[in-house]
């Protein structure tokens, strides 16, 4: 499978998934995956966010300072969307085989396996777990040489019909260095809605800081395609 990216703005990438996850949940297809990059750049945030008392005024100040504030809706914390980012969405109806009580990590695994697979390929450490300073922080980052690459999220609907669960799997790939002023945005953002954690750039890492995309874009291409065959 050759990965086809769509350069879009931020706000279209992330209305491409809920579409992408509107049609699996129709029934027009079995599962769907999109890739994406953003042409701008913003920092995209659960709905949740958006009742903290600083909210207004951190919005005001992170557009004035070139990140604007976009909602989503999966959970999570705070995740800057760049160029420097890309981003994939694995959508599918749960196979009958699949145990429910473990649907959400398997749909972490599924995301995250081509990844791995990819990165190991290459020759890196690949791993999967927390990273002390990272922002949106979780048990299934993507890690590169014990730094964060990949922050993943996902979210559930019902199939019409009631038929079966579909899943949104969503993985935002740091390929270039942006971490500085990525962190930056967190940081501020955070810190004018009076949140305790503060983010550092070094518990974070670009692919392209050790290996070249297109080679990597390849493998987790066909990571993928070995994967939609088996759901």
């Amino acid at each position: 499978m050759t990965v086809r990216i769509t350069d879009v703005c931020t706000e279209a990438g992330l209305e491409a998934e809920q579409d992408l996850l509107a049609s699996v949940c129709a029934g027009d297809a079995d599962y769907g995956l999109l890739f994406w990059r953003p042409n701008d750049q913003a920092l995209v945030m659960p709905r949740r966010l958006s009742r903290l008392s600083g909210f207004t005024e951190a919005c005001e100040t992170l557009s004035d300072i070139g990140w604007p504030v976009l909602l989503r809706e999966s959970g999570g914390e705070p995740v800057p969307q760049s160029f420097a980012t890309l981003n994939v969405a694995l959508v599918y109806a749960q196979p009958a085989l699949d145990l429910d009580k473990d649907r959400i990590e398997t749909a972490y695994l599924r995301l995250c396996s081509p990844i791995l697979d990819a990165l190991r390929v290459l020759g890196g450490d690949a791993s999967l777990g927390e990273v002390e300073g990272a922002f949106c922080d979780g048990r299934f980052n993507v890690n590169l040489n014990g730094r964060k690459m990949v922050g993943t999220a996902q979210r559930w609907r019902q199939s019409q019909g009631g038929k079966r669960p579909v899943v949104l799997a969503h993985g935002a790939i740091l390929l270039d260095n942006q971490r500085a002023e990525m962190v930056s945005a967190v940081n501020r953002f955070n810190q004018l809605c009076e949140l305790d954690q503060r983010c550092s750039a070094g518990s974070h890492i670009a692919l392209n800081e050790v290996f070249e995309s297109a080679e990597f874009l390849s493998l987790v291409g066909k990571g993928y395609e070995r994967l939609i065959s088996e759901l």
